[in-house]
């Protein structure tokens, strides 16, 4: 049981890395004049240079030789960086190009892709109302593609590819730092050779446009790697419950970004949609909340039980007492399935484009993504 200090300590950190994430679209339009492309690729090199100098001051490399002598581990974090790729790339072109709140949607929704993933790819089975809120995102997809003209693919790229970077994060089991770093090095060689390529071209912004853009330009990796450091400090302090609800934060201040500062366009058709994704989340939310619940007082009623039984030698059993076994909920019983409002070990930023920390020790990835 952690300390009423630590909870509060954890509280913080986990606003601070989901606020982080949430206004991180303010951060990517003041890097231009650079491309999407070419902030990408900044944000894959810097990153490696920010967790390499982390990792050596705690001097923690024993997990690299670990890794590379496993194969299938190294070929399923080698898939991890190719589908965060994707999830950064569309990212930073969504926010730069205008499409704040169609991006926000993707981290929305990414629970609910989660969970069919799981069901599809898992053969998980999932409760009546996870069902239900299934059902409500699939027509609030629909709607918003009436409302839109055209599927919302900036969404479902990022909620997919981020979905899928969970899974597959959530088999390889590095923790948070050490899977960022192990992703930008096999990123780091292709991004480097992009920007070499841009700069021939005389298409580089680095060294074209003064030293403070190229700080900001620097300053990806910072932006990358510290609200997964503040994320690793709230995931060991405080319930992954609670974590469940502070993912929201990020797709909320990013919508809000979008509405209020951005000033993008919201028709009726986009509000039906977003609300019936919203009513889809507090389907899924309630109903966690509630099978925890039901959990907690399952395992105090056992551990009541087990503490009322009388001493062996007793002939009589005291009233009360449940048979053996009795009240005590199964292996897995009211635990909430992937997704549905918790994020699953090892799953997403994030939302929201903002990297999963893995379960680890010190730093775990979140469904709430790297933006």
């Amino acid at each position: 049981m952690k300390s009423r200090g630590e909870r509060h300590i954890g509280l913080l950190n986990g606003f601070a890395a989901y606020g982080m994430w949430g206004l991180v679209p303010l951060f990517w339009p003041l890097l231009k004049p650079a491309g999407a492309g070419e902030i990408l690729a900044h944000r894959m090199v810097w990153s490696l240079v920010f967790v390499a100098v982390a990792l050596a001051f705690v001097r923690r490399w024993a997990w690299a030789g670990e890794l590379l002598r496993q194969p299938r581990r190294l070929a399923l974090v080698t898939v991890a960086a190719a589908v965060i790729t994707v999830n950064w790339g569309v990212y930073i072109w969504a926010v730069n190009s205008g499409h704040v709140v169609e991006a926000s949607l993707g981290y929305f929704i990414n629970p609910l892709v989660t969970i069919a993933m799981g069901v599809l790819l898992l053969k998980e089975r999932l409760r009546r109302v996870q069902w239900a809120a299934v059902g409500v995102g699939a027509a609030a997809v629909l709607v918003l593609t009436i409302g839109y003209g055209r599927p919302p693919w900036i969404s479902l790229t990022l909620a997919f590819s981020f979905a899928t970077y969970g899974l597959v994060k959530k088999k390889v089991n590095l923790g948070g730092v050490e899977s960022l770093a192990a992703e930008t090095a096999i990123q780091f060689l292709p991004a480097l050779g992009y920007l070499l390529w841009l700069s021939s071209r005389g298409g580089l912004s680095f060294s074209a446009e003064g030293p403070g853009h190229a700080a900001l330009l620097a300053s990806t990796g910072i932006v990358t790697a510290l609200p997964l450091v503040c994320f690793g400090a709230a995931a060991i302090r405080v319930p992954l419950s609670t974590l469940g609800l502070l993912q929201y934060l990020a797709p909320v201040f990013q919508f809000l970004l979008g509405v209020l500062y951005f000033h993008e366009a919201m028709p009726a058709e986009r509000w039906a949609g977003f609300a019936l994704v919203w009513l889809a989340l507090t389907l899924l939310t309630w109903d966690a909340l509630r099978t925890a619940r039901t959990a907690r007082r399952e395992i105090a009623r056992a551990a009541t039980t087990v503490g009322a039984v009388p001493k062996a030698e007793s002939p009589v059993v005291g009233p009360g007492v449940p048979a053996s076994g009795a009240g005590v909920p199964a292996s897995g019983a009211g635990v909430p399935a992937s997704g549905a409002g918790v994020p699953a070990a090892g799953a997403g930023v994030p939302a929201a484009g903002q990297g999963v920390p893995a379960a680890g020790p010190e730093v775990l990835d979140s469904p709430a993504a790297r933006p």
